[in-house]
């Protein structure tokens, strides 16, 4: 009987290895090679639908523009205290709790934010963290200074310049976001995103310029003229935080090697916790602290920055609402409005980007002073048309570039897998 060979035992692969890879004998060899992929049943693309954009915009608009109206409420109403026979003709007030305001919206938002997060959950899942490590601790309280601070010097700045200067620079918001991300975190953007950038802002400013001012704005502009070089710098501090809010978010979305996978959710519970701690410090320990020290922070309004009485804002805040209850239900509703359009906001920059968030939100306020000479059958002139056309025309060139994009990648990568 003829000898036969041995047969080798048949090599294993390790319990981790198998699910994901192959074992194949070559030269008595073991090679590991790659399992394919199984093809997704799903046929909707993996990036984000038009769709997906239009409800973001739709969203945001909704929010903020009743966001805007409540704002606009609360700050500008005159309050009548009740007639007493002890002062038949009471006094009014008007609210100007500005850290108060930021701080009920936070809350809000937060809470907001954690409901979303629970109900989104798969179930059997755990809640995803919003600190998911420590790694990602800095750049939260980064976008949470910056977004806590920001509009405060906004409003400090309208103390020394006038308000036509300060929607024009506003209006350019796009500029500080693009060379933050430039210098900070090294990012190069194609050509067309600058010239689309600069259409923007070139029409949004065109639009602002010719928009009819009144005598009395121009007056009240001549009046703060001695004082405007330290209203710019006031607004330049402003956009740059706004910038850097923006961009930070951006960098966390973008990173996912640095920070884990971070969603939109995620960043709103966080940041608004952050927010919330930050101002609740800030109203829990300025009874504690001199008038002189805070005259240095321009965190209170700009009538009550520097009054003694407003150290102890969170106390003065309660007794108003507790005096208007009609100011506490838009101060509720305000904090509302704000919770959910942060929802499409934080959507929008985990799906897109912070420039396409910055687009939305200024041609949002062009928009709304389109709509408001439309509705209330007023003429714009050509040079606020020539705006209209400059922003517009930019945002469809970038849609359409974004969309060559897509295509070009979608078939390079169809080239590959044929390969």
């Amino acid at each position: 009987m003829a000898r036969q060979k041995q047969v080798e035992p048949r090599k294993r692969l390790p319990t981790q290895l198998a699910d994901t890879l192959n074992a194949k004998t070559d030269n008595d060899e073991v090679v590991y090679i790659p399992k394919p992929q199984p093809r997704a049943t799903n046929d909707a693309p993996a990036e984000t639908t038009l769709l997906q954009l239009i409800v973001c915009v739709a969203g945001i608009y909704a929010s903020f523009l009743s966001w805007g109206v409540l704002q606009e409420a609360i700050t500008t109403t005159t309050y009548t205290l009740p007639a007493t026979p002890l002062h038949p003709n009471p006094s009014s007030e008007r609210f100007t709790f500005s850290v108060f305001l930021n701080t009920v919206q936070s809350t809000f938002a937060a809470f907001t934010g954690f409901v979303y997060l629970y109900f989104s959950s798969p179930k059997g899942s755990p809640i995803p963290s919003p600190f998911p490590n420590r790694a990602i601790l800095f750049p939260l309280a980064l976008v949470a200074i910056s977004s806590s601070l920001a509009s405060p010097f906004g409003y400090a700045s309208l103390a020394h310049i006038d308000y036509l200067t300060f929607i024009l620079a506003k209006s350019c918001k796009l500029l500080p976001v693009m060379l933050l991300h430039l210098t900070i975190f090294r990012k190069r953007y194609p050509l067309y995103k600058y010239a689309v950038i600069g259409l923007v802002t070139l029409g949004v400013a065109t639009f602002t310029l010719h928009h009819p001012t009144t005598s009395k704005k121009k007056a009240a502009a001549a009046a703060t003229e001695g004082s405007s070089t330290w209203g710019l710098f006031l607004l330049s501090v402003n956009l740059l935080l706004d910038g850097l809010t923006n961009t930070t978010q951006d960098h966390i979305f973008s990173s996912p090697h640095l920070y884990t996978k971070f969603t939109g959710p995620q960043m709103m519970v966080a940041v608004n916790l952050l927010s919330t701690a930050f101002t609740s410090a800030y109203l829990l320990l300025t009874p504690y602290i001199s008038t002189h020290a805070l005259s240095f922070f321009p965190l209170s309004s700009i009538e009550t920055a520097l009054s003694c009485a407003n150290t102890n804002e969170l106390s003065s805040a309660l007794s108003f609402l507790a005096r208007h209850p009609a100011a506490a239900k838009n101060v509720f509703a305000f904090a509302a409005c704000g919770a959910i359009g942060q929802l499409f906001i934080f959507y929008t920059l985990a799906h897109f980007s912070s420039l396409l968030l910055v687009t939305v939100t200024v041609t949002r306020k062009m928009l709304t002073m389109v709509l408001s000479v439309m509705w209330f059958g007023h003429r714009l002139g050509k040079g606020q048309w020539v705006g209209v056309g400059l922003v517009f025309g930019g945002i469809g060139a970038e849609a359409i570039m974004q969309r060559k994009e897509k295509a070009k990648k979608m078939k390079e990568k169809e080239e590959r897998k044929a390969l």
